[in-house]
Protein backbone atom coordinates (compact mmCIF):
# COMPACT_ATOMS: atom_id res chain seq x y z
CA UNK A 1 0.00 0.00 0.00
CA UNK A 2 2.28 2.49 0.83
CA UNK A 3 4.32 1.74 -2.74
CA UNK A 4 0.62 2.32 -4.12
CA UNK A 5 0.26 5.72 -2.42
CA UNK A 6 3.99 7.02 -3.06
CA UNK A 7 3.28 6.71 -6.70
CA UNK A 8 -0.02 7.94 -6.77
CA UNK A 9 1.23 11.27 -4.84
CA UNK A 10 4.41 11.60 -6.82
CA UNK A 11 2.19 11.36 -10.22
CA UNK A 12 0.23 14.57 -8.41
CA UNK A 13 4.00 16.08 -8.02
CA UNK A 14 4.85 15.41 -4.88
CA UNK A 15 7.91 14.77 -3.41
CA UNK A 16 7.20 11.38 -1.07
CA UNK A 17 9.67 9.62 1.27
CA UNK A 18 8.60 6.11 3.32
CA UNK A 19 9.23 4.81 6.58
CA UNK A 20 8.43 1.18 6.80
CA UNK A 21 8.71 1.32 10.84
CA UNK A 22 8.13 3.55 13.92
CA UNK A 23 10.99 4.36 14.46
CA UNK A 24 12.23 5.32 11.09
CA UNK A 25 8.91 7.12 10.71
CA UNK A 26 10.09 9.28 13.52
CA UNK A 27 13.44 10.10 12.38
CA UNK A 28 12.47 10.61 9.10
CA UNK A 29 10.06 13.08 10.97
CA UNK A 30 12.60 14.28 12.91
CA UNK A 31 15.05 15.21 10.22
CA UNK A 32 13.03 16.40 7.65
CA UNK A 33 10.35 19.28 7.08
CA UNK A 34 7.37 17.92 5.82
CA UNK A 35 3.98 19.29 4.57
CA UNK A 36 2.40 16.79 5.75
CA UNK A 37 2.69 13.11 7.36
CA UNK A 38 0.50 10.14 5.85
CA UNK A 39 0.54 8.09 9.18
CA UNK A 40 -0.42 4.13 8.84
CA UNK A 41 -1.74 3.15 12.43
CA UNK A 42 -0.71 -0.54 11.96
CA UNK A 43 3.42 0.22 12.26
CA UNK A 44 6.51 -2.28 13.43
CA UNK A 45 8.55 -0.93 15.84
CA UNK A 46 5.98 1.07 17.68
CA UNK A 47 2.35 2.09 16.42
CA UNK A 48 1.23 5.21 14.52
CA UNK A 49 -0.56 6.43 17.66
CA UNK A 50 2.85 6.45 19.65
CA UNK A 51 5.07 8.21 16.46
CA UNK A 52 2.07 10.75 16.95
CA UNK A 53 2.07 11.59 20.48
CA UNK A 54 5.96 11.56 20.73
CA UNK A 55 6.22 13.71 17.42
CA UNK A 56 3.27 16.14 19.41
CA UNK A 57 5.46 15.67 23.03
CA UNK A 58 8.73 17.23 20.73
CA UNK A 59 6.86 20.02 19.36
CA UNK A 60 6.63 19.40 16.10
CA UNK A 61 2.89 19.91 14.42
CA UNK A 62 3.32 18.68 11.29
CA UNK A 63 0.07 18.11 10.01
CA UNK A 64 -0.96 14.38 10.29
CA UNK A 65 -3.44 11.99 8.83
CA UNK A 66 -3.78 8.66 10.40
CA UNK A 67 -4.54 5.70 7.78
CA UNK A 68 -5.64 2.68 10.03
CA UNK A 69 -8.25 -0.32 9.26
CA UNK A 70 -10.57 0.30 11.79
CA UNK A 71 -13.43 1.81 12.00
CA UNK A 72 -14.70 1.92 15.40
CA UNK A 73 -15.09 5.63 17.22
CA UNK A 74 -12.89 4.77 19.96
CA UNK A 75 -9.87 4.25 17.72
CA UNK A 76 -10.24 7.14 15.89
CA UNK A 77 -10.53 8.92 19.20
CA UNK A 78 -7.58 7.63 20.30
CA UNK A 79 -5.68 8.91 17.38
CA UNK A 80 -7.13 12.35 17.45
CA UNK A 81 -6.37 12.31 20.93
CA UNK A 82 -2.51 10.89 20.06
CA UNK A 83 -2.33 14.34 18.37
CA UNK A 84 -3.67 13.55 14.65
CA UNK A 85 -5.26 16.39 12.99
CA UNK A 86 -7.69 13.79 10.36
CA UNK A 87 -8.93 10.49 10.54
CA UNK A 88 -9.00 7.95 7.25
CA UNK A 89 -10.15 4.78 7.43
CA UNK A 90 -9.12 1.91 4.55
CA UNK A 91 -10.30 1.43 1.81
CA UNK A 92 -10.09 4.88 0.71
CA UNK A 93 -9.64 6.70 -2.76
CA UNK A 94 -6.47 8.24 -3.67
CA UNK A 95 -8.72 11.44 -5.23
CA UNK A 96 -9.95 11.74 -1.35
CA UNK A 97 -6.23 11.49 0.08
CA UNK A 98 -5.45 14.32 -2.01
CA UNK A 99 -8.38 16.25 -0.86
CA UNK A 100 -7.84 15.70 2.91
CA UNK A 101 -3.83 16.55 2.72
CA UNK A 102 -4.44 19.35 0.77
CA UNK A 103 -7.06 20.64 3.44
CA UNK A 104 -4.47 19.89 6.10
CA UNK A 105 -2.10 22.07 4.42
CA UNK A 106 -4.05 24.95 4.97
CA UNK A 107 -4.50 24.48 8.39
CA UNK A 108 -1.80 26.55 10.05
CA UNK A 109 -1.14 30.29 10.67
CA UNK A 110 0.63 31.64 7.44
CA UNK A 111 -1.71 32.91 4.68
CA UNK A 112 -2.58 30.57 1.90
CA UNK A 113 -4.70 32.24 -0.71
CA UNK A 114 -6.37 30.24 -2.80
CA UNK A 115 -5.21 31.24 -6.07
CA UNK A 116 -1.63 31.84 -5.73
CA UNK A 117 -0.18 35.07 -8.35
CA UNK A 118 2.59 37.51 -9.08
CA UNK A 119 2.24 39.68 -12.02
CA UNK A 120 0.00 37.62 -14.89
CA UNK A 121 1.02 34.51 -13.53
CA UNK A 122 -1.66 32.89 -11.64
CA UNK A 123 -1.58 29.17 -10.20
CA UNK A 124 -4.64 27.29 -8.65
CA UNK A 125 -3.39 24.54 -6.23
CA UNK A 126 -6.74 22.69 -5.73
CA UNK A 127 -7.41 22.61 -9.02
CA UNK A 128 -4.17 21.93 -10.49
CA UNK A 129 -4.46 24.56 -13.47
CA UNK A 130 -2.00 27.62 -14.09
CA UNK A 131 -2.39 30.70 -16.56
CA UNK A 132 0.01 33.32 -17.78
CA UNK A 133 -2.25 36.22 -18.59
CA UNK A 134 -5.71 34.67 -20.12
CA UNK A 135 -3.45 31.59 -21.35
CA UNK A 136 -3.54 28.32 -19.46
CA UNK A 137 -0.45 26.56 -19.37
CA UNK A 138 -0.18 22.90 -19.33
CA UNK A 139 2.45 22.05 -17.19
CA UNK A 140 3.51 18.18 -16.39
CA UNK A 141 2.66 17.35 -12.44
CA UNK A 142 6.26 18.45 -11.15
CA UNK A 143 6.52 21.84 -12.92
CA UNK A 144 3.69 22.76 -11.37
CA UNK A 145 4.56 21.56 -8.28
CA UNK A 146 7.76 24.13 -9.53
CA UNK A 147 5.93 26.95 -10.65
CA UNK A 148 3.94 26.82 -7.06
CA UNK A 149 7.50 26.87 -5.20
CA UNK A 150 8.30 30.16 -6.97
CA UNK A 151 4.88 31.54 -6.52
CA UNK A 152 4.72 30.80 -2.87
CA UNK A 153 8.67 32.64 -2.50
CA UNK A 154 8.56 35.70 -5.36
CA UNK A 155 11.62 37.47 -5.50
CA UNK A 156 13.72 35.06 -3.20
CA UNK A 157 16.50 33.29 -4.30
CA UNK A 158 15.62 29.08 -4.15
CA UNK A 159 18.54 27.11 -4.09
CA UNK A 160 19.29 24.03 -5.88
CA UNK A 161 19.09 22.08 -2.66
CA UNK A 162 16.29 24.08 -1.45
CA UNK A 163 14.16 23.05 -4.58
CA UNK A 164 15.29 19.70 -4.48
CA UNK A 165 14.13 19.13 -1.22
CA UNK A 166 10.65 20.79 -1.83
CA UNK A 167 9.92 19.50 -5.16
CA UNK A 168 11.76 15.89 -5.35
CA UNK A 169 13.60 13.99 -1.99
CA UNK A 170 16.75 13.62 -0.42
CA UNK A 171 17.41 10.27 -2.82
CA UNK A 172 19.06 13.08 -4.96
CA UNK A 173 22.13 14.38 -4.62
CA UNK A 174 23.56 17.99 -4.79
CA UNK A 175 25.64 17.08 -8.17
CA UNK A 176 21.85 16.06 -9.78
CA UNK A 177 21.58 18.54 -12.62
CA UNK A 178 17.57 17.56 -12.58
CA UNK A 179 16.33 21.41 -10.92
CA UNK A 180 18.36 23.11 -13.90
CA UNK A 181 16.53 20.64 -16.72
CA UNK A 182 13.22 21.41 -14.80
CA UNK A 183 14.20 24.88 -14.65
CA UNK A 184 14.64 25.07 -18.30
CA UNK A 185 11.34 23.43 -18.88
CA UNK A 186 9.23 25.21 -16.84
CA UNK A 187 10.80 28.96 -18.50
CA UNK A 188 9.99 27.47 -22.23
CA UNK A 189 6.42 27.02 -21.31
CA UNK A 190 5.83 30.47 -18.96
CA UNK A 191 8.48 32.60 -20.31
CA UNK A 192 9.61 31.91 -24.00
CA UNK A 193 6.35 31.68 -25.38
CA UNK A 194 5.20 34.91 -23.92
CA UNK A 195 8.81 37.13 -24.65
CA UNK A 196 9.43 37.00 -20.35
CA UNK A 197 12.15 36.64 -18.37
CA UNK A 198 10.63 35.95 -15.16
CA UNK A 199 12.68 33.33 -13.88
CA UNK A 200 15.90 34.61 -13.19
CA UNK A 201 19.43 32.54 -12.54
CA UNK A 202 21.25 33.87 -10.05
CA UNK A 203 25.14 33.04 -10.62
CA UNK A 204 26.77 30.68 -7.93
CA UNK A 205 23.07 30.62 -5.71
CA UNK A 206 19.97 29.18 -7.60
CA UNK A 207 17.10 30.87 -9.13
CA UNK A 208 14.50 33.36 -8.42
CA UNK A 209 11.23 34.56 -9.65
CA UNK A 210 10.90 37.95 -10.44
CA UNK A 211 8.57 40.46 -8.83
CA UNK A 212 6.15 42.29 -10.98
CA UNK A 213 7.31 45.70 -11.33
CA UNK A 214 4.74 48.00 -10.23
CA UNK A 215 2.53 50.05 -12.98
Amino acid sequence: MARLLKRGLEEEGHAVDVAVDGPEGLWFATENSYAAIVLDVMLPGFDGYELCRRLRADGDWTPVLMLTARDAVGDRVRGLDAGADDYLVKPFSLLELGARLRALARRDDRARPAVLSVGDLRLDPAAKRAWRGKTELQLSPKEFVLLELFLRHPGTVLTRSQILEAAWDFAYDGTSNVVDQYVTYLRRKIDVPFDRHDIETVRGMGYRLRLAEPE
